[in-house]
């Protein structure tokens, strides 16, 4: 018996991604053809935004609450949530969750350990770079978190929400990743993570200096195997 995943989705684009790497990736633990059961719940990406534009870290666990008490009655037992973003509310989640939860960025910390990484590049909103989720979840390992400077967190964010979040994978987009994650290995760092569920859409290990810890296609595979545990 395999246990039921819940995916608390924010975004579509990084929630199908990591859908898909469960299912795909299931196959090779289950047998052909096969994973673990699956439910997703999403409430509108704009709802969320209107919290978050506000600084309203409830309002963003109440939306995640609300997915997570529907996927509960669909019957998963445990639920992840592909978006780094509204980790920000993660603690005010928990307390109030009627199942249990896989952390996003603590997966990804436990990746970079068994790397034994100590400096790591971050990309993501800017929410997520200047936010307490990574910072936290590194500093749990000993591990530093370098984010870029301010107007190229103000462009990566831009490109976030006007193009990865509506599935539009530009190339000079991607030269611009590319030249971002060079900038920061030459200040120490020695990975970078992917701290946006969508960059990996536009962030491939070919375009990148820098070993990547690609935080979407992490988690699935952290839940696949709390799954199968």
């Amino acid at each position: 018996m395999t246990k039921h995943i819940g995916i608390v989705a924010c975004s579509a684009e990084g929630a199908a991604l990591c859908y898909r790497t469960i299912c795909l990736e299931g196959a090779a633990i289950l047998g052909r053809h096969n994973h673990p059961e699956v439910s997703m719940h999403t409430h509108p990406l704009g709802k969320y935004m209107d919290f978050i534009y506000e600084d309203n870290w409830n309002g963003v666990a109440e939306l995640m609450l609300s997915s997570t008490r529907k996927l509960a009655v669909a019957g998963a037992d445990f639920a992840i949530c592909p978006d780094n973003t509204i980790h920000k509310a993660y603690e005010l989640v928990i307390k109030e969750s009627p199942i249990q939860w896989l952390h996003i960025g603590h997966e990804v910390a436990a990746e970079a350990k068994s790397h034994n990484y100590r400096h790591l590049a971050l990309l993501g909103t800017r929410y997520l770079m200047e936010g307490p989720v990574y910072p936290d979840a590194l500093a749990q390992f000993s591990m530093a978190c370098i984010i870029p400077p301010q107007q190229v967190r103000i462009s990566i964010n831009e490109i976030i929400f006007d193009e990865l979040v509506n599935g539009i994978i530009n190339a000079q987009s991607r030269s611009f990743f590319t030249r971002v994650i060079m900038e920061l290995k030459e200040r120490g760092c020695d990975a970078v993570v992917l701290g946006c569920t969508e960059i990996p859409l536009i962030v491939r290990q070919e375009d990148s200096c820098l070993p990547i810890l690609d935080s979407t296609r992490l988690l699935a595979r952290a839940a696949l195997r709390r799954a199968v545990a």
